[in-house]
């Protein structure tokens, strides 16, 4: 190309990008708003049994610290390290990433740089075949190229959007799942201690059965008692046994959950038993707008709104024309001595394209893209509803479980009175054994609903927590 043959070209050129420039701040995606929810003034459930203190706000980070307990924080540890699951979820949003980048590639111009080397043969009956013309030659051109799409109408500006909102939902559903695992791992580790509280309480029942079994045994061989309080004292000692083989069995069972959630094999993870009594700490549940700001689901469900949004720009944009800016100059011989003067060659000039008649096809898209919106609008309001229903829920449960475990505690208590005075009467003669073994039923039945309630108030404090969001907040998916 010569100097002032690039000197005319140019100029002209860049006022076509300069222009182009200027027209692209055109976007036809609709101003997103977040879909509308009703947020409730304060939770049904809130009441003066639940204290809200600033001293009881939970970790941004291990809320599971608040339990206080040493195992639980070091299996807890190991769900970020192994857990496959979590692992996947963290591949997942990678990949969002990945295709943000993609989109945010389509702002930039592209260049390319090719070449061929041929040989080739023509027809000496060619039409229109020159006389001087070889029959063969070569054809070897070395040239670079570059294209750019002018957004006149935002689509490649609603694309990167729609994709960076892609990528914040895919982080806010990483930690969707992060919230999700380490709470099961949670409420099965609680629910492990919770049945080594039950097994301590089953073997010393164990104990005194087998004491009470040889007390009977003893007054039959003295002619006091008849052989049915001994048959009596037997199966009551049996199906206390029978109770302790059976925790041992559920208990296996959780610590097997255990051992998958930290991403191992059963075998290779033992949890030590230990009766351990967890307290119930004072979860703040603040007022229900923040759950909007503190669920990671809620927010993964506003985000893929707002990307549904962009999308409809997108399809609009469709129905314009698409115009490009496409540069091309490099060499071309029919031989190797390609890099001189004489050998250059280059295009260059803007090129459109305007659909004419495509049969409905745009419309539908247009159609699709609405309807998508709409879909995930509700999407996220779902997910707001179920959000404020899995609080009140848990608030529900920790307020009917203190008071039903209240209930139980005077329960378990009088049933106790009545096993120590049936005992005392029938030691006396003044009973029969069928009265200590009825008592003792209902006072270890009593007992063990006591420990069961206790598990189940510090589990439903999890659920709270992972109802809350569990620390988490928007402020970290852009962190």
């Amino acid at each position: 190309m010569s100097l002032a043959r690039i000197r005319r070209v140019w100029p002209r050129l860049g006022l076509c990008v300069l222009g182009a420039a200027g027209v692209t701040a055109c976007n036809l995606a609709p101003v997103y708003t977040v879909p509308a929810v009703t947020t409730p003034v304060t939770y049904k459930e809130v009441g003066d049994w639940q204290p809200a203190q600033p001293a009881d706000a939970i970790s941004r980070g291990a809320w599971w610290g608040v339990y206080h307990d040493p195992t639980l924080d070091s299996l807890e540890a190991q769900v970020d390290a192994a857990n496959p699951t979590l692992r996947a979820a963290a591949a997942a949003y990678e990949q969002a990433r990945s295709f943000e980048a993609e989109a945010e590639a389509g702002l930039f111009p592209r260049l390319d740089v090719g070449g061929s080397l041929s040989t080739n043969k023509q027809s000496a009956n060619r039409p229109l075949r020159g006389g001087g013309e070889p029959t063969y030659y070569g054809a070897n051109t070395l040239d670079g190229t570059a294209s750019y799409e002018v957004d006149l109408w935002g689509r490649v500006r609603d694309a990167v959007a729609a994709a960076r909102a892609q990528t914040e939902a895919g982080a806010a559903d990483l930690e969707s799942v992060r919230l999700m695992l380490h709470a099961e791992l949670a409420t099965n580790y609680v629910g492990l201690r919770g049945l080594d509280e039950q097994a301590k309480l089953l073997a010393d029942t164990v104990s005194t059965y087998n004491e009470a079994y040889d007390l009977t045994k003893a007054l039959f061989e003295g002619k006091i008692a008849s052989p049915i309080d001994v048959t009596r004292a037997r199966t009551q000692l049996h199906d206390a046994k029978a109770q302790l083989s059976d925790i041992a069995g559920r208990r296996a069972l959780l610590e097997h959950a255990i051992a998958a959630l930290v991403g191992k094999s059963a075998a290779e993870v033992t949890v030590a038993p230990q009766p351990i009594h967890f307290t119930v700490p004072n979860v703040p549940v603040g007022i229900p707008s923040t759950l909007l700001q503190r669920r990671p689901d809620i927010a993964s469900a506003e985000r893929r709104a707002a990307a549904s949004n962009q999308l409809v720009g997108i399809a609009r944009s469709a129905f314009f024309p698409s115009i490009s800016l496409t540069g091309t100059a490099g060499f071309q011989n029919t031989s190797l001595n390609l890099l001189t003067l004489p050998e250059t060659i280059w295009s260059v000039g803007p090129s459109m394209s305007l659909p004419l008649f495509e049969g409905g096809l745009l419309r539908a898209k247009l159609r699709a893209a609405k309807a998508a919106f709409d879909e995930s609008s509700e999407h996220y309001r779902a997910t707001v509803l179920d959000a404020f229903r899995e609080v009140e829920d848990n608030l529900s449960m920790l307020h009917w479980l203190d008071d039903q475990g209240r209930q139980e505690d005077e329960a378990a208590h009088a049933a106790q009175e009545t096993v120590d005075m049936s005992m005392t009467l029938y030691r006396n003669g003044a009973s029969s054994y069928l009265d200590v073994v009825t008592a003792q039923t209902s006072a270890l039945e009593a007992q063990r609903a006591v420990l069961a309630l206790q598990t189940r108030r510090v589990q439903a404090s999890i659920g709270l927590i992972r109802a809350l969001g569990g620390g988490w907040s928007t402020a970290d998916a852009s962190s």
